[in-house]
């Protein structure tokens, strides 16, 4: 079974996205990655109000370039942070590490 997790977290993820867009993903996934460091400062802190807004944002932008993973983890955090849930966020947080580890953008 544990042979199996690692090659499901090695698989890639191809995302296919707009050439128009190629100037604005890799400023996108690094916020992405920015976000993990700020929810995981937030919960450290209880600020269960950031983490919540952060994960809106999530929610409300992942679709729109053609990351409609990140809009379900967005809402799955916003929903965690409404119900003062550490666990949840901790499991969106690792849910949106493990995204964004194996997304390969394709320009087409």
């Amino acid at each position: 079974m544990k042979e199996e997790s690692e090659q499901v977290q090695k698989e890639k993820i191809l995302v296919h996205v707009d050439p128009d867009l190629m100037d604005l993903i890799p400023e996108y996934l690094e916020n992405m990655k920015g976000n993990i460091r700020s929810i995981l400062n937030a919960l450290e802190k209880g600020d269960y109000e950031t983490i919540r807004i952060l994960g809106h944002s999530m929610k409300g932008s992942g679709g729109g370039y053609g990351f409609d993973p990140i809009t379900q983890i967005g809402r799955f955090i916003e929903e965690a942070a409404k119900d003062t849930n550490p666990a949840g966020i901790r499991q969106g947080v690792s849910d949106l590490a493990s995204y964004l580890k194996r997304v390969e953008v394709v320009y087409d």
